[in-house]
């Protein structure tokens, strides 16, 4: 399928949103003294999306309830008192009903972005006193899937395909994985993982996670049912780098088959995620993708096979509050027909990102 066809009216506005300069996320080092670079950043009109997400969407809730409230009264004294009580009773249940905004939200992480249409650009990270770096700059629609996570404390968390390593440092920021466990099968990738934890993270930290090399397709036979949480960041056809070269773009004529066998080697790193989970636990995947193919048609093979060769029941997780929360910050796609899709646009040029959440029943 081409974009135009599946993104159609927006594909104009998308295409040349990839082909302009990306924007960025400054991710808050909690390892580092962070006060200064938090007033250095607001002053410069930059806010933090992630903490304020959810007072945006408490007050737009607060406000739609009152709206709702008021219709309902104004309808109930039109009838009888029993009407009444049966118009309030309507009103506190789709209250009651409103999407959980407040849910899938680390206070602990905090990524500065600046606000839409304003393309000032971050300085570049600078070491503390004990030569770490204040914060990652880093595409901010990144960050979701790791907010989807939702990592909860003393939780086993596995980031199958962790390198170049952003993804693992906004993970070890939550503060709160018992323990964290980085795999990428390149070797090459892996040493801008261990670069990335030695730029940012204590030493007594960085030995508690466990950085590994292995083929992640074989990550259910190596660690079956171990952990709580699995984030499976797959390789994909990484669109917005795609558009902009030119020696080494996976869609050359050379790279058709590797490319064409792209969604068959994300449903294996997928299958080993989910084989990876305990029963209850989760699972986040995520490309940074326009293309279904590489999005909801693995998600809907992988629920199949869980079912039919393994037994597993899987349940997607409706991740629709995510709109609502960040909507002053990315723009999202809303005809995705599972989990969420970040649209590149000029005013708010994030993205790509594909995530969807998965839970092993």
């Amino acid at each position: 399928m081409s974009y135009s066809l599946q993104l159609k009216d927006l594909w104009p506005s998308v295409r040349l949103g990839l082909l302009c300069e990306q924007k960025y996320g400054a991710l808050l080092n909690n390892f580092s003294p962070v006060d200064h670079v938090t007033q250095e950043l607001e002053l410069l009109n930059a806010t933090d999306f992630v903490s304020e997400a959810p007072r945006k969407a408490q007050r737009w809730q607060r406000g739609a309830t009152a709206e709702e409230a008021g219709r309902g009264e104004s309808r109930a004294q039109e009838g009888s008192g029993e009407g009444r009580t049966v118009m309030r009773a309507e009103t506190m249940t789709q209250a009651e009903m409103s999407p959980p905004l407040r849910a899938s939200i680390s206070s602990n992480i905090k990524c500065y972005t600046f606000p839409r249409g304003d393309i000032t650009r971050f300085r570049p990270a600078r070491p503390d006193s004990l030569g770490l770096l204040d914060y990652y700059l880093m595409d901010a629609a990144s960050l979701l899937p790791v907010l989807a996570l939702d990592v909860q404390p003393d939780d086993f968390v596995l980031d199958l395909c962790a390198a170049p390593g952003g993804k693992t440092l906004a993970l070890l920021q939550t503060g709160v994985c018992g323990h964290l466990a980085a795999n990428d099968v390149s070797l090459s990738r892996t040493k801008r993982l261990y670069h990335i934890l030695h730029s940012y993270v204590p030493k007594e930290i960085r030995e508690t996670v466990s950085v590994t090399s292995y083929d992640g397709r074989d990550w259910g036979q190596l660690g079956g049912g171990t952990f709580h949480k699995v984030l499976v960041d797959v390789p994909c056809t990484t669109d917005r780098h795609s558009v902009m070269e030119e020696d080494n773009n996976i869609f050359h004529k050379r790279r058709t088959k590797e490319r064409q066998m792209l969604p068959m080697l994300q449903l294996q790193l997928l299958m080993a995620g989910i084989l990876a989970t305990k029963p209850g636990g989760e699972v986040v995947y995520s490309t940074c993708s326009l293309s279904p193919l590489q999005n909801e048609h693995v998600i809907e093979r992988a629920v199949e096979i869980a079912e039919t060769e393994f037994n597993i029941s899987i349940h997607v997780e409706d991740l629709s509050h995510f709109r609502t929360l960040f909507q002053d910050t990315f723009s999202f796609f809303s005809d995705c027909r599972l989990g969420e899709l970040v649209l590149p646009h000029l005013t708010a040029n994030f993205g790509p990102m594909y995530f969807c959440k998965l839970r092993r029943m």
